[in-house]
């Protein structure tokens, strides 16, 4: 879509700042902390623009793009819980990859069927609707209906993966809090529920659109 410079740097500048904020306030990240992962963040995105297209190209046209995006994330989350102790970051790490894998899945899927096609290049940049009550309602209406969808989704995953993971680990399920701290269940945990609540922001919900007319 086609907007004002300022506005896309404005917003980008403001959720930068409450995303780093937000880690320093809650004692998670030092400022120094936070000063690196910008400067990193900023690194990573010199090496990989470049290559955004390819990348976008490999995991929607590749007939097992799913199995090695599914692989290579869960990979990850793997090498990520090596840690000694248990900690918030490993969690958040495998909940991160388990989305990202859900949502390029999603968006394979969708690519797949036919079901979500980008605009051809001609008609870019799209140019933004006016705001009526029509589109506002619109809008809300699909806010609503899926954020319930995604909520219930990771509640009912949720009651699945644990019980399930500590049935097959053979971990004591009675305290649930304790149970999240072992690698075997946290990562499945995370991984699964995550992973499908990505797969559902990107496959499933969009579908209850189009079949309710919010398109």
């Amino acid at each position: 879509y086609q907007y004002p410079l300022m506005f896309g740097l404005i917003l980008a500048f403001c959720w930068c700042s409450l995303v780093c904020c937000s880690r320093i306030y809650m004692g998670m990240h030092s400022i120094l902390d936070v000063i690196a992962g910008f400067l990193y963040a900023i690194l990573i995105l010199v090496v990989f623009h470049p290559l955004v297209d390819l990348i976008d190209n490999f995991n929607l046209t590749y007939k097992y793009a799913p199995l090695i995006i599914i692989s290579l994330h869960l990979a990850l989350g793997i090498f990520s819980f090596t840690l000694d102790t248990w900690s918030t970051s490993r969690g958040d790490t495998a909940q991160i990859l388990g989305c990202g894998a859900g949502v390029a899945c999603g968006s394979h899927v969708n690519y797949v069927m036919g079901l979500k096609l980008d605009p051809p290049p001609e008609t870019l940049p799209l140019s933004l609707s006016s705001l009526t009550v029509t589109v506002f309602g619109k809008a809300i209406l699909r806010l609503l209906i899926g954020v319930i969808v995604l909520l219930l989704t990771k509640i009912a995953m949720k009651k699945v993966t644990i019980p399930l993971a500590c049935k097959i680990f053979r971990i004591p399920h009675k305290d649930v809090r304790k149970a999240r701290q072992r690698m075997e269940v946290e990562l499945p945990y995370r991984y699964i529920t995550y992973g499908t609540v990505g797969f559902c922001l990107m496959f499933i919900v969009p579908c209850l659109f189009h079949v309710i007319g919010l398109s």
